[in-house]
């Protein structure tokens, strides 16, 4: 975000964007659709013409917030999955990311439905995420724990799948990424 004349934003500013962003996300976790811009602004310790200053419609608070979520998963893969020695592993790893954010912030994921219609990552932020997950596939494959035609679409389906049963409660989620891992070794 920038100021008038290309200026970096001040350090207060910042810091107020950031403790929205995170009421925001502690919020829309525990209450879910229920809570409002002013709810918000109350938690984050600011008035809500602030909120709305980097923030002017909820719809773009619920974009920024749903960013976050995808930017920590992406995180947690390039810096936990993609060090791990095995591609199984590395993975699992991965899809017990977006299983656990599922899981711990199923209210996020209920605004950010009602919001846009659907949990998809976009933007840059979800492509980031299919590269990360073709590499991770590569890896699989070149180790010989990932079967050869798996391929990036197979793991955004699965990840959806992981996404879907952790959010809604529908069943093991974590089970479920066991059998799907076992789907992707290769036939022998």
């Amino acid at each position: 975000m920038s100021t008038s004349a290309g200026r970096k934003p001040r350090t207060d500013a910042e810091r107020n964007r950031s403790r929205v962003l995170q009421s925001a996300g502690e919020l829309f976790a525990a209450h879910g659709d229920a809570v409002q811009m002013a709810d918000i602004a109350k938690a984050a310790g600011v008035g809500v013409g602030t909120v709305y200053r980097h923030f002017p419609t909820r719809q773009a608070l619920v974009a920024a917030v749903a960013e976050e979520r995808f930017a920590g998963i992406l995180r947690h893969a390039r810096e936990e999955c993609l060090s791990l020695p095995d591609g199984r592993q590395a993975l699992a790893g991965f899809l017990d990311a977006i299983g656990r954010a599922h899981e711990e912030g199923r209210g996020v994921s209920g605004v950010i439905e009602v919001a846009f219609g659907n949990t998809e990552p976009g933007g840059e932020v979800g492509a980031q995420l299919l590269d990360v997950g073709e590499q991770l596939l590569a890896r699989g494959r070149a180790d010989g724990t990932v079967r050869e035609d798996a391929g990036v679409s197979d793991l955004y389906m699965i990840a959806g799948a992981v996404a879907a049963i952790s959010r809604n409660a529908v069943g093991d989620w974590r089970r479920f990424v066991e059998l799907a891992l076992d789907g992707l070794r290769p036939q022998h």
